[in-house]
């Protein structure tokens, strides 16, 4: 590299979602949601709660991105968020070091932050679960990291696998984190209903003793299955 980066670089402005439709997706369930969404938008099965019982959140996205071992960009995220978003620390699954612990989530319950996302490893366990902020992570190691940079805030990035950008909707709870883009926010939280509707009428036939699907019956029963 002919010259060094910047320690940090930020994205100013960007658009916020609807907090109205926002409001619409709390205590949604992430495999609803999912359902809603054809399927997919789930962060890497390995990005989980530090405490399960505290991980339910609904919250707009704001993104940075960390070095290996460094969270100056998480640093810089605690320093501009507003209440109601969800830092989302993309580490590359880097997990030599500790890229945010109880400090951090004290700071961002704090500054009215609904959660802490990173497919990176946090420290502080104890301390976590004790604050409260919903915190998911791929790990947990005691080794601590630098703050040196270079990192981004506010930029797109790749988290657990997924694209998260500035104003994207997270939703999350003990199964996992989801990715709602804001692009498709309300065409999510439209179909969320019709996903609910079904699912309540499904659990009321299985409550009446359902053993199988219908459309499993008639594919049974159907020349597309060979029986031998």
């Amino acid at each position: 590299m002919i010259q060094d980066p910047p320690v940090l670089t930020i994205l100013r402005t960007w658009e916020r979602p609807d907090p109205a439709l926002v409001a619409r997706l709390e205590g949604a369930m992430t495999g609803h949601v999912i359902d809603a969404m054809d399927g997919a938008g789930a962060m890497a099965a390995g990005v989980k709660p530090v405490d399960p019982s505290r991980a339910a959140f609904v919250g707009v996205a704001l993104p940075c991105q960390t070095g290996p071992g460094d969270n100056l960009a998480v640093m810089g995220a605690l320093a501009l968020a507003r209440p109601g978003d969800v830092i989302v620390a993309a580490a590359d699954g880097f997990a030599g070091a500790a890229i945010m612990g109880d400090n951090v989530a004290w700071m961002a319950r704090n500054g009215g932050v609904v959660a802490l996302v990173t497919d990176g490893v946090v420290r502080d366990a104890a301390g976590i679960r004790e604050i409260g902020v919903p915190m998911f992570a791929a790990g947990i190691t005691p080794n601590s990291c630098a703050r040196n940079g270079p990192g981004r805030v506010g930029l797109p990035v790749v988290c657990g696998g997924v694209a998260v950008a500035a104003g994207d909707v997270l939703v999350g709870n003990a199964d996992g984190v989801v990715v709602v883009p804001r692009a498709e926010l309300a065409a999510v939280v439209a179909r969320l209903e019709q996903v609910l509707a079904a699912e309540r009428a499904l659990q009321a036939r299985i409550a009446e003793g359902l053993t199988h699907m219908d459309a499993i019956a008639a594919l049974l029963n159907s020349e597309r299955v060979r029986y031998v």
